[in-house]
């Protein structure tokens, strides 16, 4: 078969397995992003609130049902479908009422939190403009779906363009694809929330760094990194200033290094540098003349957990001492059972044997930390915030198994031979 289609093969039996969980991913946060999505749909308040009501505790009471059907006590008795539903939809809707009598009616979001915190996802619109028309035509358990699935496998294919535009094999490209899907990417990039298209949107931006390193559609390339960017702002702004800050730093060493050495650094590799730490700055002026809510604001966010309790009258010097205690837990815990810690170094091992594509690689992969740093929570969902940084082994390894494969020296070009960079070449050439 072709490459495309063994590209479609692994796409579609992701999206087949995902059929064993159409529902029971929702998170708190999936609340707030279908509620601005059923807003962009015309639903009002009320409307809005009673369809994520609906789905979130068919969610919750899905997840019971399961959990009690395999507890080694509780499993014989009788289903707590109704039971849970029942209590979820008082608890939600006590909420939501409480709040729209008390006037926080503002926004496109249903208030089922206090107005601060609320306003954190009123200035994501990305993700709920991609979920509105899904969810106007198919529904709202079977739009969150498909979403879900359309963001997810984009993100595989998106890692098979990467590594076949830097000449990579078809049979290694199409395991960092199936790579993606098996490791946390995939299963974070199915629940409702950003992170998945925050994945997809991040591995545009590489993809655009590799073709500019080709040095063949510098323009399409730079073009990509750009868009990608100013997308991402829509959907979680600090990623955008994350990735564009690295991604600049990785742009301008890399051209100073070849400076460095007598050689020219090329016009995209400044162009992807110049784009991204502009980008950056825009991100910080924009969101500054927006009003969105400060690093300040979201400081106070984590110390009072969402606003519930007082202001932290010295919220960085806590922060700080945090972010001590978290990472020394996060470190303890990952030497404890080091699948990441061994993931990301054969990822960053794949990477540096291309040195120019692996900084970009590496930068990117950064932002996981960046992000997880910004909100040292070590019980949030599955450690999503620092997913990104398991787009290093996703696309770092099957680098390395490539030059295992060949059995030869570390290749130290930028890239490799030349080879057709478009998407339709690169899904369907046979070589």
């Amino acid at each position: 078969m072709r490459p495309r289609t063994w590209v479609l093969v692994l796409a579609a039996v992701f999206a087949l397995f995902q059929l064993a969980n159409v529902t029971g991913r929702d998170t708190p946060d999936t609340k707030n992003y279908l509620a601005y999505a059923l807003s962009l749909t015309g639903e009002s308040k009320r409307e809005a609130a009673a369809a994520v009501i609906d789905h979130f505790c068919a969610s919750r009471a899905a997840r019971a049902r399961r959990d009690q059907s395999v507890h080694v006590v509780r499993f014989h008795r009788p289903d707590p479908t109704d039971r849970v539903t029942a209590d979820c939809r008082e608890e939600q809707w006590r909420l939501v009422e409480t709040r729209l009598a008390d006037g926080q009616t503002a926004g496109r979001t249903v208030p089922f939190m206090p107005e601060r915190f609320m306003q954190i996802f009123e200035v994501r619109p990305g993700y709920p403009v991609l979920l509105a028309p899904f969810v106007a035509v198919l529904g709202v358990t079977w739009g969150v779906w498909a979403v879900s699935v359309l963001v997810a496998v984009a993100g595989g294919v998106l890692v098979f363009l990467i590594l076949r535009t830097l000449s990579v094999a078809v049979p290694l490209a199409l395991t960092g694809q199936a790579l993606y899907y098996v490791l946390p990417c995939g299963t974070t990039a199915m629940r409702p929330m950003t992170e998945g298209l925050m994945m997809a949107l991040t591995l545009a931006a590489v993809w655009g760094c590799a073709l500019v390193l080709r040095g063949r559609r510098v323009r399409a390339g730079v073009a990509l990194v750009g868009g990608a960017l100013v997308v991402l702002f829509t959907v979680k702004h600090s990623q955008s200033l994350f990735l564009g800050v690295c991604l600049g730093v990785a742009g301008t060493v890399l051209a100073l290094r070849r400076r460095g050495r007598g050689r020219p650094a090329g016009p995209g590799v400044w162009a992807v540098a110049g784009t991204g730490l502009a980008v950056a700055v825009g991100t910080l002026l924009l969101a500054r003349l927006l009003h969105y809510p400060s690093m300040s604001e979201s400081v106070q966010d984590l110390l009072t957990d969402h606003f519930d309790r007082p202001d932290r009258e010295r919220p960085w010097r806590e922060f700080w001492q945090l972010q001590g205690n978290f990472w020394l837990e996060w470190l303890r815990r990952q030497l404890g059972e080091p699948v990441l810690v061994a993931a990301l170094a054969a990822g960053a091992w794949g990477a540096v044997r291309r040195p120019a594509f692996g900084g970009f690689l590496i930068a990117a992969a950064c932002t996981g930390f960046l992000t997880q740093a910004g909100h040292p929570d070590i019980n949030i969902w599955g450690e999503r915030l620092i997913v990104l940084v398991w787009l290093l082994p996703v696309v770092g390894v099957p680098l390395l198994l490539e030059a295992v494969v060949r059995g030869g020296p570390a290749d130290r070009s930028p890239v490799a031979a030349p080879y057709p960079t478009t998407a339709g070449q690169s899904l369907s050439s046979n070589r």
